[in-house]
Order: C-alpha cells, then structure tokens, then sequence
C-alpha cells in the first residue's frame, strides 16, 4: 500500500498546474483507495483542494458506470456523480469523474449511487457437482421456518418437495445439472439480537449453472448481485469453473463469501486438517488479482445435504467425525444467512434526486425517481404475454405503469439508445421457490428483482425497461459477455425417413426456433449460412451447450441435422497470424491411468501438460492447456479408456497462435449401411467381431447411415438387413441360438465431438441417427479418390 501511495504521490508532483483538468465530483478520496487508482490510472494525476484529479486526456481503463459506481462503494466511496454518457467517460476506481466542458447546459443528467435498505441480491457459484442448488434448497428450508410466527412457505412446508427445488427442468432433472439461472426470494427474519428483536430483511438468492458450456448464464446473472457465495467442494477444492466464476465476480468488485462444503466426507477430512483447499483458495484469489478487501472474504465449512455449517474448522471437524445427528442451533445455515446480512451490502441504485440526501433509501423514496430495469432472463407466458425477469436500477413500478423499451448499449439495432415500443405492465410478480407469486401490493422498488409481464414482444435480454413519462436518459450498461468457441449448421432433414417421426421438418420453422432461443440464451447466436441458403449457423460455447438445445427441439417435435462444428479462429491485428481458442483441462484419474492421459491430450491433440499432482487415495491430478478443437469428442474416449475413472472439467483460457492441423489420434473407420430396411439379429450378429455396433435388431436404417465402429481404419459397407435364409436345411449351425451385445448409444453431445467431416446427426423426436452427409456410396467413393489425388499433389510440390 505504502509503494502506490508512494506512486501517487510522484505522480501529483510532475504535473504542471497549467495541464487541462477534469473535475472530480464526490469527496476526498480514502487512502485504501490509493491502490485502485494506481490500477486503473495509466497517466498524470494530480491533487486540487484535497482531491485527486485526472488529466483530461489520460488513458484509463474503461467500464460500465454501473460495474465502476460498485467499484467506487467497495473502496469506501459514497456520494459523487456518474456520468450517464457511459461508454466515453473515463473513470478511475477511486472516483468518478466528469470533463469541465461536459458540464454546461443541455448535458446529459447524471445520478449518485445509493443503497436501498433491507434487501440483499447474492448469487451462489460454484463448479459443477459443487452442491450449489442443495445448499439452495437448505436456504429455503432454514428461511421459511425463521418466521417469528413459523408461518412457512407454501413451496417449502413440505421438505420433501425442496429436493433440488431449483432444478425445476425435465432435462435438468433428468441430468442432475443446473442449466439455467434461476432466482428466487427468501422473507428472512434474523436472528434475535441483545434487544431480542430479529429483523426481516428480503434476500434474492440466484442459483447458477456450474458447467463451462453455460458460463454465460454467469456472465448475464453477477451484474444483479452485489455479491457471491462461492461453493467449493472441500475434497476436490478449487476447480476449472471455480476459477471462471470467482475472476468474473472479483473483477465486477462483488463481496465473496466461500463455503467449503461437503465438509463431512472422508476424502475432505485430510484436506480441511491440513489446511490444503483453504491454501489452494488463497492461491487462487491472489492469482485472480482480488483487491485487499476482496481477499478479506469469510470462510465457513459444512455440508449442505446435512443441513449445518459453521466458521469454525475444528467445529467442522468434530461434527465431521461424531456424525450430524446432535447440530446444535447456531450450526444450521442461519449461519450462512447471517453471514450474506453482514458481509453483502445491501444493493446500490441510481439516484436522480439531490446527491445531498445520505443515508440507506427506503421503499417510499423512489416515487419521484425515473424507472429503469434491465432483462436478464425473458419469457413468454400464454395467459399474461411477454415476460423479463431482472433488477430495478431506480425507480419504482407497479401494474398498470406505461413502460418504454431501450436497446442495450453497442446493440446491432440500428435504433439503440434510442424509445422504443411501450406497453403497459399487466403484472409485478416475484419468484418463491420455483413458483412465480404475485406482489401485493403490486408495486416493486429499486434494488428488487422482479418479474414483469406484458412487456414489448421485441425486449432481449440486456435491454432496459424505463417509465414512458418518467424516462431515464440512456439505456443501463450492461456487462459484455465472452465470444462463442464453436459452430454448427442445422438444417432440415432431408434423409429417407424425413417426415416419418417428426411433426416439424422445414428449414424455415427450424430456423424460426433457433432465432427464438437467442432472445433468452444470450450464449447462443444465429446466423443464415452464406453458402446453403437452408442451413442456419449457430454459434455457442460447447457440445453440452448445442447438445441442450437440440434436446430441447427434437422434444418439440423437430427434425434436423447437424454438422460437424467448426472451432471459431481469429486473426491477430498484430502479427496477422490465425488465433483459436485454448482451454484449461483439469483430469482427475486413478494413478495407473494418467499415462493414458497423458498420452491422449499430449500427443496428436497437442496439448500442454501444466501441472501434476497425487494424493492419499491413490488419484492423479493433472492440469493441461489444449486447443478446443483438441477437446472433441475427448470425453467419451477417455471415460472407454480409463474404464469410467477418469473426471474430466475445462474452461476457456484464451486465444493463442493456431496449433496447425490436428487429429485425435485413434480415427477409425465406420461401418455404413447400404441397405433399406430393419436391421435384423442374424446380420448383425456377423458384423460385431468387426466392431462396436450403434443400432440393435429392429431398428430403421439406410443407405449411407453409420450403423457401427469399424476396428480398421477406413470405411466398410455393410448389409444389416440381411435375414436368415429360409429352407429346409436343418444343421447344428443354423440353429445355434444367436448371441449379440448390446449396442453403444451416444447421446447428441457426444456425437458432435465424435461424428467425422462428412458425417452429420440427424435427430428427430424419437431418434438420434449418424449418417454421412452424402449418402450415395458411389459419390462417397469419387470423392475420395479426387481428395487423395489432391493430397498426393500437395505432397510433391512440397518436396519440390
């Protein structure tokens, strides 16, 4: 701290006092603050009346006002005005400032930050698998019996019910994973002080997916919460997405408080003993750059299924031992909540009226206020039309208000920042549990998260939502997400059995679903293919990610296919060389198999081993940094090669310099139907020495459909409807009883990372089929023939 304020000073005394200025407007600058604007001051300062001044045309580092403004409040800044002019304010962390030529008539109003009193927004992060939507559903428990009456929730009266509530999805449900973000709200009563009195305080807990492929239900979620629970499983520590989550949250100034949970497993005891995931924790947010007070953060440890958590490891480590049966009070997860009261502060909200006015805003201060509320999550309901879910940045709203849309900052609408449709609200509801209540009153403030109905049919997520005759100036920031790494083309099916299982087949209706499902997954882009005006580019993050949404549709009623994906590369502005992205692959494996590992991502799928490490039980674990193509179809192999053992979890680290051409190292052919028909017992049984066979007796197939894996490598065609000839011949032979076992089934994700160059999925409602793209084996067979001529060509004028 001394070295920057050192820094600072230096830089103060270089500056010339005739050197162009920007006012400062807010107070004097706490000296914690001195090590936020060293970060984020690339220039001159210097220091007017006791106040620390930029030079006007310094290069800063550049943020949303919204993200700066909780920046400003988590360095002990309170006052001050922002700017409404987001996107070309320059602004350091410390305080925000505002050009002297800007402030003349006909500028652009401007708001303070303030905090809205008796609500708390915190989001639960974690890695997958971490106990996230468990820990959830004990919050909702411990909430609902808190009421000095015990007047329990309707959603939570039956315990029973409350197993992974949150995880409403039939696909979710069927998974065990969390897919989308959700957001429910806790009436908390806290425990009684010395005046014997227990405040009720309104807690908005967000539950987010855990899997890299839905990072960006993260990115859209934390700009709603002042601070984040990180769930760490305290036998695994720290993991690939753990590391994802806690650097969005550190980097948009969020409070973090950690949870070490499953703290009653065997393989967590020698971990929490000797302090090794606490250390690791440690590592992981001095590495992630978290300032003074961010590394602060508190730690509690427990287990979430058991329902008790404590700040005490020695606490844990009883508990841990003796079993839960005797938890005292003080050890439910009270605590927790307790903890979220203490350490989160209460939400920050854009205020219009006087800066003057300190203090916490109550819920009858917002009347004059202009409204304005950013989309987060966007539905349609069938009764009560459009819907968005999101939080109130000011204002108030309440049913029967005339709302206006405003597109999000940098949208490709030619029309952004400027009024758009206006509609009138039909309803102000909340989220309890998994059910959506409606207020009453109906009347929701600044700092709430809410649901509103009957907004314009055109809202996406980002927009905001502002009052018609109370407007605000310009649309809230919100934060960028991260690019998609790969794409796939859907089109229509147009094999033999299109139209036979499906109910919606045209390109047109699957291209419609696909745009319908960007206006709420905001990961997911779409775009018309420039070379096949029936195919339709969609851009995500991963296999899971496409896997999901074609799931979803072929549960509607669509058929499709879909090509193999294309890993999304860029061009340096520098060097001009080609970028694609790389990952960071954490594998836990049993010792006997890392060298299998090792092998696999190190060698035809060029990937870096980083780091490796064993430990008690006789794991491996290591950590390599491999191109995302490197990462197709890797997961099904290594679980066949490792016989299950191996878990394997990956984030996006960045984009490098392109690896060059890439195999997976174990390509084999396939066994390709070139008969109409179903597939019978007697033919199949002949062909499963050749391979692993994909289809099981009385299944459909076609020529040019991938019925199986051939253990050679190029293709082979086959004949799977081949019956049993039928004559009088009786031999030992012929009437032996036919064995065969049973077939390999790949769900889509796993086949998008498998399917070969020519090869496409074709789903439909009651199937999910690998077929080449050209179906003619005649065709196939030329086209080979012409690609082998080409790369013999190439060879010889490489030796030339």
């Amino acid at each position: 701290m001394i070295f920057y304020q050192r820094a600072l000073a230096r830089a103060i005394a270089q500056v010339s006092p005739s050197t162009p200025r920007a006012r400062v407007v807010g107070g004097a600058i706490p000296s914690h603050a001195t090590t936020a604007a060293t970060q984020f001051i690339h220039g001159n300062v210097y220091a007017d009346g006791g106040r620390v001044i930029s030079h006007r045309n310094i290069k800063t580092y550049t943020r949303p006002a919204t993200l700066l403004a909780r920046d400003a409040f988590s360095f002990g800044f309170d006052g001050g005005t922002l700017p409404s002019s987001h996107s070309s304010a320059s602004f350091s962390s410390a305080a925000v400032v505002e050009d002297e030529d800007d402030t003349g008539a006909g500028s652009t109003p401007t708001y303070t930050m303030k905090r809205r009193h008796g609500v708390r927004n915190v989001a639960i992060v974690a890695h997958v698998d971490h106990g996230k939507t468990t820990l959830v559903d004990e919050l909702l428990k411990v909430a609902a019996g808190s009421s000095p009456e015990n007047e329990a929730d309707s959603t939570a009266s039956d315990e029973s019910s409350l197993d992974r509530l949150m995880d409403s999805g039939e696909l979710e449900m069927e998974r065990g994973i969390t897919i989308t973000s959700k957001v429910t709200r806790l009436d908390y009563f806290s425990t009684p002080g010395a005046d014997g009195v227990s405040k009720h305080t309104t807690i908005n807990v967000v539950d987010t997916p855990g899997h890299a492929d839905f990072a960006g239900e993260v990115d859209r979620i934390l700009s709603t919460v002042d601070g984040v629970v990180l769930v760490v499983d305290a036998g695994e520590g720290p993991k690939s997405q753990t590391k994802y989550v806690l650097s969005r949250a550190l980097s948009l100034g969020l409070v973090p408080i950690v949870v070490l949970n499953k703290a009653d497993r065997s393989e967590s005891l020698g971990r929490l003993e000797s302090g090794q995931t606490e250390l690791d924790l440690m590592d992981l947010f001095e590495a992630l750059g978290a300032e003074a007070d961010q590394m602060e953060y508190r730690t509690l440890f427990g287990s979430a299924r058991g329902g008790w958590i404590t700040g005490d490891v020695d606490v844990a480590l009883k508990v841990a031992n003796n079993g839960v049966e005797n938890v005292p009070e003080a050890m439910t997860m009270r605590g927790l909540l307790d903890a979220i009261l203490e350490d989160i502060p209460a939400p920050s909200v854009h205020w219009y009226g006087s800066s003057e006015e300190g203090g916490e805003k109550q819920e009858g201060d917002f009347g004059s206020e202009p409204f304005s509320m950013t989309a987060t999550t966007v539905g349609y309901d069938s009764y009560l039309g459009r819907t968005a879910t999101g939080r109130i940045y000011s204002g108030q709203v309440t049913s029967g208000d005339s709302i206006t849309l405003l597109r999000r900052q940098g949208s490709e609408d030619d029309n952004a920042n400027s009024s758009g449709p206006t509609t009138q609200v039909s309803g102000v509801f909340a989220n309890r549990g998994v059910s959506r209540v409606a207020l009453d009153p109906a009347v929701a403030y600044a700092g709430d998260i809410i649901t509103l109905t009957g907004c314009p049919d055109t809202i996406r997520v980002g927009d905001t939502l502002t009052a018609t005759k109370n407007p605000v100036p310009v649309a809230v920031d919100t934060p960028p997400l991260s690019p998609p790494t790969l794409s796939c083309l859907f089109g229509a099916n147009n094999g033999p059995l299109a139209g036979k299982e499906g109910t919606i087949v045209t390109s047109s209706r699957v291209r419609a679903r696909l745009v319908s499902e960007t206006d709420n997954n905001v990961t997911i882009s779409v775009e018309k293919c420039e070379s096949d005006a029936e195919k339709t580019v969609v851009l995500g993050r991963g296999e899971l990610q496409i896997g999901i949404l074609v799931e979803q549709m072929r549960r509607e009623g669509y058929e499709m296919i879909i090509t193999p994906p294309q890993i999304l590369t860029q061009t340096c502005p520098v060097t001009g060389n080609k970028l694609e992205p790389y990952e960071e692959v954490v594998v836990d494996v049993d010792a006997e198999y890392a060298g299998t590992v090792v092998n696999a991502l190190t060698g035809a799928r060029k990937g870096v081993l980083v780091e490796m490490s064993d430990d008690k039980q006789g794991k491996t674990q290591m950590k390599f940094e491999v191109p995302s193509r490197g990462l197709l179809g890797f997961g099904p192999e290594i679980a066949t090669v490792t016989r299950g053992t191996a878990v394997m979890h990956h984030c996006y680290l960045e984009d490098r310099e392109h690896a060059g051409t890439m195999g997976t190292g174990s390509e084999r052919g396939k066994l390709v139907c070139n008969e109409l028909g179903k597939a019978t017992l007697f033919a199949l049984e002949s062909l499963s020495a050749r391979g692993t066979l994909f289809v099981a007796p009385g299944d459909m197939v076609y020529p040019g459909m991938v019925v199986g894996e051939n253990n050679k490598t190029g293709d082979l065609e086959v004949n799977v409807v081949r019956a049993k000839a039928t004559s009088n011949m009786r031999t030992q032979s012929k009437d032996e009883k036919l064995y065969l076992p049973p077939p390999k089934r790949m769900s889509v994700e796993e086949l998008i990372g498998y399917m070969s160059e020519d090869e496409v999925i074709e789903v439909t409602p009651q199937s999910v089929r690998l077929r080449k793209l050209e179906l003619d084996a005649g065709v196939r067979e030329r086209a080979a023939r012409s690609k082998k001529k080409q790369m013999e060509a190439l060879k010889q004028n490489n030796k030339k």
